[in-house]
């Protein structure tokens, strides 16, 4: 395949005039090896940086009105998209029409991802965390020069970064975006798994063992990690909480409604520990000015666990909130009343609500996913709206809420309808109007299963002694109500009614 005609001109590489020929002709042979299918694949290449920079350029250029670009940046600013995105999804222009426009303009040639083979010896000339910070990938290696494909070439702080870590110069080409998390994500994979957690024979274990090693190397950070998710699942704790202090990051441990300290992490170590845990839940670690959530799985003696990452920004700096979530039982090995299993089960099959109570770490979540894993043995279109998915289930469609693209409960609960379910999961109902929306699901013969937080069956029924819940309890046609991981009580619809009168 021919090598694209900017990769044979002197200005792809200015920085290389006067060297040796041979660097010279090394560079092309390199590129033109594993440079495939330039016209065929190309990707949006744009970020808000670059175009941001030269976006008036291409009404200069003629390839878009004024006026048009205006409402391209209002639709990006709108919808949290680069405005190169915005112009590619009204059709007002091509990714090759910008691209071609951007290798002009730059002198910067353009490099597809996709079937490239990187130098993994450079790797280590630019860590994970900085690679995706910065959307940026190393490829090769030549005399002092480091060759990385760039997302956004004109950020110059990414640039000055890498030169820094690096320790040598730097010549950037464009990919887009996605290619090269695609390509982090492939060569940097080892690098971003929790390594597996043994419980076994560790009394006593203290995470800051792990924190005063003289381990110096890149993966100690992550090891960290690890040290202090095994400490809390030997301390059978759910919840653990990073917390910027004017000494570093406090690491509190959360049980039975008490926070307990568990030591700090070095203020020197914090900004690196906060992003090397954000990226492990593919979060964006270059984003601290608005919260985020995700999740990552790691294993426990051969079992998969579930850890939701919540980050949420403070005047002091980002708070990480932890919640540990056990991997779902069948229904049968949880309730092993015949006659509560019973009443459980009657109630998944016809229309109404069911409603899991308890307090906060109780186990709500664990007897819901019990629950559905129950329901979707039949033949049924089983639905959850979740802020965040703990485990997939087999046969029931799981959705994830996304506020930052407008997904949220209301938008869910105008279309969920569309999808014909037969059973729908909602996670933390709030408003009264939620709750008489899909309470009158059940109207529609749906079954709805709910959550309610209530410390004791006391709580419950000064809660539930409000107007505003009237017409959930008509509906309810099971309640299971979980005290502790041992006492799990079932009531049926007759009993509900009673209990609650």
């Amino acid at each position: 395949m021919r090598p694209h005609p900017e990769i044979c001109q002197s200005k792809f590489r200015p920085s290389l005039k006067g060297r040796v020929n041979h660097s010279t002709i090394q560079l092309f042979n390199h590129i033109k090896t594993n440079l495939k299918g330039y016209k065929e694949n190309m990707e949006a290449v744009v970020t808000n940086k670059t175009l941001e920079k030269l976006k008036y350029d291409m009404v200069r250029a003629g390839l878009v009105q004024y006026e048009t670009l205006e409402q391209a940046q209002e639709i990006a600013d709108a919808r949290n998209i680069n405005i190169g995105q915005a112009l590619i999804n009204s059709g007002v222009l091509t990714e090759e029409a910008i691209l071609k426009f951007l290798e002009a303009k730059l002198h910067i040639p353009y490099v597809n991802l996709e079937d490239y083979t990187l130098d993994k010896n450079c790797l280590r000339m630019v860590n994970f965390s900085d690679a995706v910070k910065y959307r940026i990938i190393p490829l090769f290696k030549i005399e002092n020069t480091l060759t990385v494909a760039m997302a956004d070439p004109l950020d110059l702080f990414a640039i000055d970064k890498i030169i820094e870590t690096a320790g040598c110069s730097i010549e950037p080409v464009i990919s887009s975006q996605s290619s090269i998390m695609n390509k982090i994500n492939e060569y940097y994979k080892p690098d971003i798994i929790v390594d597996k957690i043994f419980t076994g024979g560790e009394e006593g274990y203290d995470w800051r063992e792990e924190l005063h090693s003289e381990d110096l190397s890149d993966s100690h950070i992550q090891k960290i990690i690890r040290a202090i998710l095994k400490q809390a699942i030997l301390e059978d704790v759910h919840e653990v909480i990073f917390q910027r202090e004017d000494s570093g990051l406090e690491v509190n441990f959360k049980k039975h409604g008490e926070t307990m300290n568990k030591g700090n992490i070095p203020l020197v170590l914090a900004a690196s520990f906060t992003a090397k845990l954000k990226t492990l839940a593919e979060l964006d670690p270059a984003v601290s000015e608005v919260p985020q959530l995700g999740k990552l799985s790691f294993k426990v003696d051969d079992i998969a666990v579930v850890t939701s990452i919540s980050t949420f920004p403070t005047i002091m700096g980002e708070r990480v909130f932890l919640k540990i979530y056990k991997p779902p039982q069948a229904l049968n090995e949880i309730i092993r009343n015949e006659q509560n299993l019973s009443i459980i089960r009657n109630a998944l099959s016809k229309p109404g609500i069911i409603l899991v109570c308890g307090s906060p770490l109780s186990g709500k979540t664990h007897i819901i996913y019990s629950l559905l894993i129950e329901a979707a043995q039949g033949n049924r279109n089983i639905m959850t709206l979740e802020s965040i998915t703990k485990y997939n289930l087999a046969n029931v469609n799981q959705c994830e809420l996304n506020e930052n693209i407008g997904f949220n409960m209301d938008k869910a609960a105008r279309f969920i309808e569309f999808q014909s379910p037969d059973v729908i999961y909602l996670e933390g109902i709030k408003t009264k109007e939620s709750f008489e929306y899909f309470s009158g699901l059940v109207f529609n013969d749906k079954t709805i299963i709910m959550e309610f937080l209530a410390n004791n069956m006391e709580d419950l029924r000064n809660k539930m002694s409000l107007s505003d819940f009237e017409t959930l309890k008509s509906i309810i046609s099971c309640m299971v109500f979980i005290h502790s991981g041992d006492s799990i009580e079932v009531f049926n619809t007759e009993t509900v009614q009673k209990y609650l009168a």
